[in-house]
């Protein structure tokens, strides 16, 4: 079974940066500091992979590549820093979720009059969700698509059975059904899991619904009723005592163990599963979200960008039309497992061979990325959880959480 590496999103605030950018040393970013060589930061752990990835980059253009790798909880700082000095990379690597805080910080720089002499970087190559103008903001093309992510149901095969369900659930009404029949196998053994932290799960359920977190015009609006629809889910679980509610819970020995048979989540996941439980293999699988209105799911991953004051443009242009190649794509799949946004690289069979890899590529098909707003992960995403946790676990009125949780969050504009 192919490893898919960790969410390419992370949280990060740096709303101080936009009107601190007009003061920042005006000297050119990026790779001053290395001769004719480009710097390009990538987040987490894969530099060493990427380093070898770039070398055909260099065998081709004669431009050599110097990677940083980026912790992703170094990630604020760093770019904080970066602008307060005027010297960041040449290329960035940009967690979507985090794609319109840099936008507003005017890190990036503008490629629509850019792109035209690198056939690769067409938008019509890339997955709908995060192509052209879909990651557009305000209007602008400030990146382009790297690599994918989503969400999925992980479920064990084995318990499911041994419960009298031959199949996962493909409903939110036989989700319900299959959690309860699970709990009642006694005492400490649960039906499904829900990640206390995970602000993703509410939106991805509230879309799923029907409904939306943004209004018609773009701006933060959860008052719907998907969005009603996805809390009823959500406290439901809770009030029916299938999910734990311990915030420390840990998902995977959850899964390992079946205490906790079912979850959504990343594709990341089964390398941990893997990792931890190996003797588990073919008794576990991942499938399709399970459906209310529809099954959508989230569409995550990262984008590559320019920075602002690069020195190298035109050398930083040719490395992302040459990641864009299919190939290359399916080679760093290869190298590290993080799923292409190549169309045609996500069609490649190589891909379908996993089943479990099938059903991110199928995901991916009917999946969103999350509104663009500017730190969306706080502005937004720790007040739902938030608000949500506050109803399930300390008893929180609901209506009067709900409506304080709109009224911090309506009306955010998204970009």
């Amino acid at each position: 079974m192919k490893r898919l590496t960790g969410s390419i999103v992370a949280p990060v605030a740096v709303l101080a940066l936009a009107a601190g950018l007009t003061a920042c040393s005006s000297d050119g970013g990026g790779s001053s500091e290395e001769g004719g060589a480009i710097t390009v930061w990538i987040m987490g752990d894969t530099g060493t992979a990427f380093e070898e990835l770039a070398a055909g980059y260099t065998e081709k253009t004669g431009t050599d590549v110097n990677v940083e790798a980026i912790p992703w909880a170094n990630l604020n700082d760093k770019i904080t820093t970066s602008i307060a000095s005027g010297s960041g990379p040449d290329v960035i690597q940009i967690g979507l979720s985090v794609l319109p805080t840099l936008a507003d910080a005017e890190a990036l720089l503008p490629l629509d009059d850019l792109l035209g002499d690198y056939p690769a970087l067409a938008a019509e190559n890339f997955a709908d969700a995060v192509a052209g103008e879909a990651t557009q903001i305000g209007g602008q093309t400030l990146s382009v698509p790297w690599v994918a992510d989503t969400r999925v149901l992980f479920y064990r095969s084995d318990v499911l059975a041994e419960a009298g369900f031959d199949a996962p659930p493909a409903t939110w009404d036989e989700l319900t059904e299959t959690a309860t029949a699970l709990a009642a196998r006694g005492d400490g053994q649960y039906g499904y899991y829900i990640p206390q932290w995970d602000s993703s799960l509410p939106v991805v359920w509230t879309w799923a619904a029907g409904g939306d977190a943004v209004d018609a015009e773009g701006n933060v609006d959860f008052d719907n009723d998907g969005f009603e629809d996805m809390v009823d889910l959500y406290t439901g679980l809770y009030a029916d005592g299938l999910v734990p509610t311990n915030s420390d819970f840990d998902q995977v020995q959850g899964f390992v163990t079946g205490i906790t048979p079912m979850l959504v989540s990343g594709p990341y996941l089964a390398k941990s599963i893997e990792d931890a439980a190996p003797e588990l293999d073919g008794k576990w699988a991942a499938a399709p979200m399970p459906k209310n209105v529809d099954n959508t799911s989230l569409f995550a991953g990262s984008n590559l960008g320019i920075w602002h004051n690069s020195s190298k443009v035109d050398e930083s242009l040719a490395l992302l039309d040459y990641l864009a190649d299919p190939e290359i794509q399916l080679d760093w799949y290869d190298k590290v497992n993080e799923l292409p946004t190549n169309k045609s690289a996500l069609a490649d069979p190589r891909l379908a061979e996993d089943p479990n890899v099938a059903v991110y590529v199928e995901t991916l098909e009917n999946a969103r990325v999350v509104p663009l707003v500017p730190n969306w992960d706080s502005a937004v995403g720790q007040k739902l959880t938030d608000a949500l946790n506050a109803i399930v676990l300390t008893g929180a009125d609901r209506q009067s959480t709900l409506d304080a949780f709109f009224a911090e969050t309506d009306g955010l504009a998204v970009q």
